[in-house]
């Protein structure tokens, strides 16, 4: 079995650059990255676990974790998920650190640099979408430190993966969706949706807006934003319905939790809002999201929810079926 001081000596480099070629940690010429690599593939490399497991013990690995906002139930599920994996963990002497901030550039680079400060490995982190904080991250790849998008991605930086969804489909899966609903009648949509820093809400409402052109009778009022908290959402979305009355469908791209206030009062207030399609917090097979539907939703009646299975419906939203 091939050893990484086998492949640095037939690279001509030390062992030092080859892990960091491997593991995508700090900066190394591209020809000598590719040097490497080629020798890695030539010899079929595979990383010794046993190895990895006592190299690892040995430097007390520190990981942390920048979520958004305690309170927030979709990220108390990511908490509890991560949590659980800190346990599998436990063997290559890891341990874990949570930082929850709001949706704030600022509170993000602050929660970094008190990391760095308390020598952190390596990163997952939602982050906003800031030329900032991609700046921040290109400066942690360069010190050695690997930095994760989780959730939502961020632009133009050297973050080593991105996990999460096809956000920009999940929103073209939401507009297919829409159009069957609306059954060829004259639609007209309001969006609610989160903080525009946020890429995964932006990248969403791009891919439904998009496919929302192809569709006839079908139109994009107006777009607003609630911050993904339910009293915000209750206000604004009573000002949109208020101000626009021409609207008959409503598209939620938020969390599941916070279309609960804005359902309620629809219930209480509007009878004119035939359609709503709201994008679940779950994710669905080849990272699309999934979605409910609330179809024809009176004052008088409680909406059907309906759970969409991606896999067999998404080609149908995108008109690539009959029905």
């Amino acid at each position: 079995m091939a050893t990484i001081k086998e492949i640095a000596d037939l690279a001509g480099v030390s062992r030092g650059t080859v892990d960091r070629v491997l593991n995508k940690r700090g900066s190394v010429n591209p020809q000598t990255a590719q040097k490497i690599m080629e020798i890695v593939h030539a010899l079929d490399y595979k990383p010794n676990r046993a190895g990895l497991v006592l190299a690892a013990q040995k430097k007390n690995l520190k990981l942390g974790v920048i979520l958004f906002g305690e309170g927030n139930p979709f990220f108390d599920e990511v908490t509890d998920g991560i949590r659980q994996k800190e346990e599998d963990l436990a063997c290559y002497n890891c341990t874990v650190q949570i930082k929850r901030v709001n949706v704030d550039t600022l509170e993000q680079l602050q929660a970094i640099d008190e990391f760095v400060k308390e020598g952190i490995n390596g990163i997952a982190i939602s982050p906003t979408n800031d030329p900032r904080l991609a700046r921040r991250i290109d400066e942690l790849f360069e010190q050695g430190i690997p930095v994760v998008a989780l959730n939502t991605d961020i632009k133009n930086c050297k973050r080593i993966a991105f996990v999460g969804s096809n956000y920009y489909q999940s929103g073209a899966t939401a507009a297919g969706l829409m159009r069957l609903m609306a059954k060829n009648e004259s639609t007209k949509i309001g969006i609610v949706t989160g903080s525009e820093e946020i890429l995964c809400h932006t990248e969403r409402i791009a891919g439904f807006t998009n496919a929302i052109r192809s569709y006839p009778n079908i139109d994009i009022v107006a777009t607003i934003t609630n911050d993904d908290d339910d009293f915000v959402s209750y206000d604004r979305t009573t000002r949109l319905l208020t101000e626009h009355p021409e609207i008959n469908a409503l598209f939620f791209a938020v969390s599941a939790e916070v279309k609960h206030i804005v359902v309620l009062f629809l219930r209480r207030i509007f009878n004119s809002v035939d359609k709503i399609v709201h994008r679940n917090r779950f994710a669905g097979e080849k990272g699309i999201g999934v979605h409910f539907a609330f179809h024809k939703f009176t004052a008088t009646n409680y909406f059907v929810e309906v759970l969409v299975c991606t896999e067999c419906f998404v080609k149908r939203c995108l008109g690539c079926a009959d029905n």
